[in-house]
Parts: C-alpha cells; sequence; structure tokens
C-alpha cells in the first residue's frame, strides 16, 4: 500500500514540477511581448521591398518561435535554438533594432553556427571580430556563447546605423566589412524570416 502510495506521490510531484515549468516559461514569453521586444532600424535607402524592418510589437515572434524556425530552417538543436531565440529577443529590446533583422544578420553571417570562425578571425552568430572590436570584446568574452555574440554585435550593428545617420544599408555594409551584395543578402534574409513568422 505505501508503495503505491509513494508512487502516486512521486507522479503528481513530476506533474506538478512539469506543470510549474509550462507556468514559468508561459509567464516568461508574456512578459517579453508585453515589455515590446521588437524595435526597427529602417533604411530610406533600401528598396522599398525590404525598406521596412520594423515589426509591431504585437506580431514580433516568441524565442519559442524563433526556436521552431531557426531549428528546422538551419538545422539547429532545439535547446540552442532556443538560446540563440532570447539572446536575439534581448539584444533586440536593448539596443532597438528589429530582431528579426537580427536573425537576417545571423542567417547570412554564420547560418546559426554559434562555432563559426571566418579566415579573417570573426567569430560566433554575428562573426564578431575580436581585433576590430577590442573595446566590446573583452579577454574573458566568450564568443561562442549566444548571448554575449549577439549582445556584442547588436551593439557594433546599432553604432554603425547611428554613424550612418539611420542608412541601414551603410550600415550593414560597414558591418561586413565592405564585402558586395551583403545588404541585399542580409535583405533577402529579411524577407524569409518575415514569410517564416508570416509576417
Amino acid at each position: 500500500m505505501f508503495t503505491n502510495l509513494s508512487e502516486e506521490a512521486i507522479g503528481w510531484l513530476h506533474t506538478l514540477a512539469l506543470r510549474l515549468r509550462n507556468i514559468v516559461l508561459a509567464a516568461t514569453v508574456v512578459f517579453f511581448s508585453l515589455t515590446g521586444l521588437c524595435y526597427g532600424a529602417v533604411a530610406s535607402d533600401w528598396p522599398a521591398s525590404t525598406q521596412t524592418v520594423d515589426v509591431p510589437t504585437e506580431a514580433a515572434p516568441t524565442a519559442e518561435e524563433i526556436a521552431t524556425v531557426v531549428s528546422a530552417r538551419f538545422h539547429i538543436g532545439l535547446h540552442g535554438a532556443l538560446e540563440i531565440g532570447h539572446a536575439v529577443l534581448i539584444a533586440a529590446r536593448r539596443y532597438a533594432i528589429s530582431p528579426l533583422l537580427l536573425l537576417a544578420v545571423i542567417a547570412v553571417e554564420s547560418g546559426f553556427d554559434r562555432f563559426a570562425v571566418s579566415v579573417a578571425g570573426a567569430e560566433g552568430l554575428m562573426q564578431v571580430l575580436p581585433s576590430q572590436h577590442r573595446d566590446r570584446v573583452l579577454d574573458t568574452s566568450d564568443l561562442t556563447d549566444a548571448r554575449t555574440n549577439v549582445r556584442i554585435g547588436s551593439a557594433i550593428l546599432r553604432d554603425y546605423i547611428r554613424a550612418s545617420g539611420g542608412n541601414l544599408e551603410a550600415a550593414l555594409n560597414r558591418y561586413s566589412g565592405g564585402a558586395k551584395g551583403y545588404a541585399q543578402r542580409v535583405a533577402d534574409r529579411l524577407r524569409m524570416m518575415k514569410a517564416e513568422f508570416g509576417l
């Protein structure tokens, strides 16, 4: 009799823990949705089809939705994709950049490979170049960490957007080091991201 009771108690505790986890996850999603996790950066020089980068707050994807798309489209494990989703939403809010723009930049820069390293030495999701951004990249910075890399890359991109007077195409060209066609590749990925999220 006590054996059944203890198994029932363990089953009840397990069910309670799962429900509690789901409530915390739902509360986190609601919190991030209500705090306005998407902001836009618009470049007037981009072609009309890619001009708008703004996403209405109520239409912003959640970290879970980002994770689902990134996992399916770029063959990233769901846990890692969720970390990326959270990192993107936090950086989008902090630096007033559209999360879809950040996702598009990451798609072009690394294909969502957090361990990507370029021949020039750029590292991680947003291909941060430590030698060019010593002021932002500390010796202890782990650029394979999604939050660290996206935070630093977003800060750099925001600075370039400001320095170019809001010209997103110029900012993206500077971010890429002048790579030919880079801004258009980001614009193409941005359209793909909008389609994936039904925006």
